[in-house]
């Protein structure tokens, strides 16, 4: 205890202190041979834990879910969700959370294991990771965050030292996560379906606590609560779609009321620019599409506010007709959000009522020129458009001439607008082929420094640095379109 003690394990578990019928306690399930991969020490020491601690026998036994740390109450929580439009019960299946870490600065944070082991929502499935995706997640979530957009995060990644069955044998591995809390859309919809009226009442009343605290003294918190949800859900997707990224499982689950990204199973980053790009090898009809992806946010608000009806109003109808007018608000905020993040990538200050066309208009291009979309900003911001193959076509041209005369009509100097560009268009993304080097690397040749490069030039999207060139070149040719896959 005392070298746990040393860790700086500072744990809360509030959520052990709602309705049984929400979580499941579990003990653990130790792994044969846990081996450290990698540790997030800046995440770690925002998070007042020591990171050398974390990397002893004590720290890994912790992270590879072998030992519970002082103060820990592993549970599995309960959850339902629209998987690709079908409503079925779900559940951490192959997830714990260990508690609640308390930070020096007081902000609270879930510390879950994933793929630490069979739980009672497993539904058949081993309850484990293999190396590959627990790798993948920890480099695109830390990746989004460098980028600015809220995301789940990743604090370590274990190798447990037993082979996983998939298509074939593969090497398990457990990450940990943290996230300012699990708590799903999903979640409400498993209390509305299998619940009391009461229990959603305290469902809701622990997430406003949570996470909206300040909306507690207003007249109706529940329509406050769901007004905060819509909110912050269509500045995140918006936050997506600005820089490319395909989340790939938009399921109710996974989408979070804190308004973090979550679950990084088959997404990617988008290269050439279509809005129909889909990567997901379960998404056969394209449902979670590039451009779909702002519609299915607000399909996924409207189950959530389906689940908030009977704290609405007392009247059925009422609460439909509040629930309708809060949800019907979703796209313009969506847009408004979008719109002000494509003007700050086109070095745009002031607002026109034409801004939206002249956006559309380069995307139209991008798309028929089968441009690359981020490199198409970076050519932008740096001026070099003869990278590109929009470069010298007729229907640029004539863009590029608007778009001059709209920078030139604001008070702010061409320099103001170029440094706009590049606080705003990421000159690196986590480009698929160098994801899928660096996890190659690392799990077929035990190399972990394809990895650690590119971890370390993600973590400056925005510095337009020379040793980051390399990293904005794209893949070969290829007739096969590349594919992930969620990893169960």
């Amino acid at each position: 205890m005392t070298n746990q003690n040393e860790t700086g394990w500072n744990f809360d578990n509030s959520y052990t202190r709602l309705p049984e019928s929400f979580f499941t306690s579990q003990n653990l399930n130790p792994v044969r041979s846990p081996n450290l991969i990698i540790i997030n020490g800046p995440l770690a020491k925002s998070l007042g834990l020591n990171v050398e601690r974390l990397q002893s026998e004590d720290g890994i036994a912790v992270l590879a879910g072998n030992r519970i740390p002082e103060g820990g109450s592993p549970l599995a929580q309960a959850y339902a969700g629209h998987q690709f439009g079908h409503f079925t019960m779900l559940g951490d299946g192959r997830a714990l959370l260990l508690g609640e870490q308390i930070t020096p600065h007081g902000e609270r944070y879930d510390i879950q294991l994933k793929g630490s082991g069979r739980t009672r929502y497993s539904r058949g499935g081993d309850g484990r990771a293999t190396l590959g995706p627990m790798l993948r997640e920890y480099i695109i979530s830390e990746a989004m965050n460098a980028l600015g957009i809220p995301t789940t995060r990743s604090l370590a990644v274990v190798e447990t030292g037993e082979n996983i069955a998939r298509e074939t044998y593969l090497p398990g591995a457990i990450l940990t996560r943290v996230a300012a809390s699990h708590i799903r859309v999903g979640t409400f919809q498993y209390v509305a379906k299998w619940g009391s009226d009461g229990d959603l009442r305290i469902l809701a009343d622990y997430t406003i606590k949570r996470h909206y605290p300040d909306i507690e003294v207003n007249e109706n918190q529940y329509l406050s609560l769901l007004k905060e949800v819509i909110k912050r859900q269509a500045e995140l997707v918006s936050k997506w779609q600005l820089v490319g990224f395909i989340h790939g499982v938009m399921n109710t689950d996974n989408m979070t009321i804190s308004g973090e990204t979550i679950d990084y199973g088959p997404c990617a980053f988008m290269d050439t620019y279509d809005p129909e790009t889909v990567f997901s090898s379960i998404d056969v009809q394209g449902r979670y599409a590039f451009g779909n992806q702002p519609y299915m946010a607000g399909w996924n608000l409207a189950r959530f506010a389906e689940t908030l009806l009977p704290l609405l109003h007392e009247n059925q109808d009422e609460a439909v007709k509040i629930a309708q007018d809060a949800i019907s608000g979703y796209m313009d905020l969506y847009q408004k959000n979008w719109l002000a993040g494509m003007r700050k990538k086109l070095g745009i200050f002031n607002e026109e009522e034409q801004d939206a066309t002249l956006v559309e208009d380069l995307l139209k291009i991008m798309q028929q020129y089968y441009a690359d979309y981020t490199n198409t900003f970076r050519a932008l911001t740096i001026e070099k458009m003869e990278d590109t193959p929009l470069n010298g076509t007729p229907e640029f041209t004539q863009w590029h001439e608007k778009w001059q005369a709209r920078r030139g009509r604001q008070e702010e100097s061409r320099e103001s607008s170029l440094e706009l560009m590049r606080n705003s268009n990421p000159a690196v993304i986590p480009r698929n082929h160098r994801v899928e080097e660096a996890l190659e690397a690392a799990v077929n040749e035990g190399d972990l420094s394809v990895m650690g490069k590119l971890l370390n030039v993600l973590s400056r999207p925005y510095e337009y640095s020379t040793d980051q060139e390399e990293f904005c070149s794209l893949p070969a040719p290829s007739n096969l379109p590349y594919r992930t896959f969620c990893g169960t």
